[in-house]
């Protein structure tokens, strides 16, 4: 790793120049907040290294497969089809929330929070 410095009085300051390759979504905010309050080491890394933004946008595409995979799952399991969404809407929507809540709950301490 090659790190440039300027001069600034008696201090030597390190040229850093974060880049945002493309915006990060839910779960890769999530991370880099988590990141951020609980391994400040790992976080700092991560930013001298260049790496936060990929590092992040990678946990957040993981955690929407993820997440779409575990749903999948849990749906099934559940007998939660197209034909309880045809005879009956709103126990369909509720019964899908509670899959994503609970897909989100697996993923988030799967992905997130390790």
């Amino acid at each position: 790793m090659n790190i440039t410095y300027s001069q600034n009085g008696d201090y030597r300051i390190p040229n850093i120049v974060i880049r945002k390759t493309k915006p990060i979504g839910h779960y890769g905010i999530l991370r880099k907040e988590y990141l951020e309050m609980h391994h400040p080491i790992l976080f700092n890394e991560l930013v001298l290294s260049d790496k936060l933004f990929e590092h992040c946008t990678e946990i957040d595409e993981a955690a929407q497969n993820r997440m779409e995979l575990i749903m999948r799952s849990l749906a099934k399991q559940n007998g939660v089809t197209e034909q309880l969404k045809a005879e009956n809407q709103m126990e369909w929507v509720r019964q899908m929330n509670a899959c994503k809540a609970q897909a989100e709950e697996v993923a988030k301490a799967e992905l997130i929070y390790y």
